[in-house]
């Protein structure tokens, strides 16, 4: 883990600044290519934390992204998208070339006012927990980049009073038909497994926001099971045949996600984060998280403060 502190952009301007590239014509939206970007130069770990919603497709990637507990490489055209105040860590092993492709970028500010402001966190890509980057086909990356050439077109072509209304609106299709998308890729690797492992895992993110988890301890297999409409047993050999794990691992995995959030966009303590989570005693807090993260939970928020 990096001692650095992390990079924290607040508009959409200090990106464009802290890649090389022009002011944005608008300061709550903005469409960038990859190519017009500054080259990368650095070799390292970078972490970004964005205050706006970031949306992208990228190829060719020669460093690795880490976002939650995932690590992705980009060879592919893979769509990526996050939600505000979310981590993300660049790691370049040595310089090299942009890759291809485009980010598009949208403060929460743009949003004010439109069915989008409450409505855009319904999407299920906007999440740490996502299992999964979208990897498009040919004909869907198609699709989208139509769409965000006409985010682009509206973009440059002048700001006038129907202009955040048509970008909206694009916006919107452009989520929609991500949403399909992605819904697609878990229908063609098997919905079913997919459905039981999103019930887990709102399950388990309903109960970590309960505030009553620090007197409730953690999760067992009895209350998960009873929760999902199947025995115990059932459940623990579906989760093992469909991600090799137990389901302690992938209780404590949910879980590290969950806390590395808390140490990274609070100003908890490590003592009081343990005890929200259901810990009794901050030390096996700690143990654990060092043994998922090899890093103590302060040497993990040090990144970041």
């Amino acid at each position: 883990m990096s001692d650095r502190q992390p990079i924290i952009l607040k508009t959409i301007s200090q990106f464009h600044a802290l890649r090389g590239l022009p002011a944005p014509k608008h300061p709550l939206i903005s469409v960038v290519d990859f190519s017009d970007m500054a080259p990368n130069i650095k070799v390292g770990r970078e972490d970004l934390i964005f205050d706006f919603y970031v949306i992208s497709v990228k190829r060719d990637m020669e460093h690795n992204y880490r976002y939650g507990q995932k690590d992705y490489d980009f060879d592919e055209g893979i769509m990526f998208a996050m939600a505000p105040h979310q981590v993300l860590s660049v790691i370049r092993e040595a310089a090299g070339k942009n890759p291809t492709g485009w980010m598009l970028m949208v403060h929460p500010d743009f949003l004010w006012n439109s069915n989008l402001a409450t409505s855009i966190r319904k999407y299920e890509f906007f999440d740490y927990a996502a299992d999964e980057a979208l990897f498009l086909s040919l004909d869907e990356e198609a699709k989208i980049q139509q769409i965000v050439d006409n985010i682009r077109q509206e973009y440059q072509s002048g700001i006038d009073k129907f202009s955040q209304d048509i970008m909206l609106s694009q916006l919107e299709t452009l989520l929609n038909y991500s949403q399909r998308f992605y819904q697609r890729q878990f229908i063609t690797r098997g919905k079913a497994s997919h459905q039981f492992l999103q019930k887990l895992d709102e399950l388990l993110e309903h109960y970590f926001q309960n505030d009553s988890m620090g007197s409730n301890g953690l999760p067992g297999v009895q209350y998960l099971s009873e929760k999902l409409g199947m025995s115990a047993p059932y459940m623990r050999s579906l989760l093992k045949s469909l991600t090799g794990q137990t389901t302690q691992q992938h209780i404590h995995d949910k879980l590290i996600e969950r806390a590395k959030e808390r140490l990274s966009t609070t100003g908890l303590s490590v003592s009081e984060i343990a005890y929200e989570l259901g810990f009794e005693h901050s030390q096996s807090f700690s143990k654990l998280f060092k043994d998922k993260t090899k890093v103590s939970p302060l040497q993990f928020r040090r990144s970041f403060n």
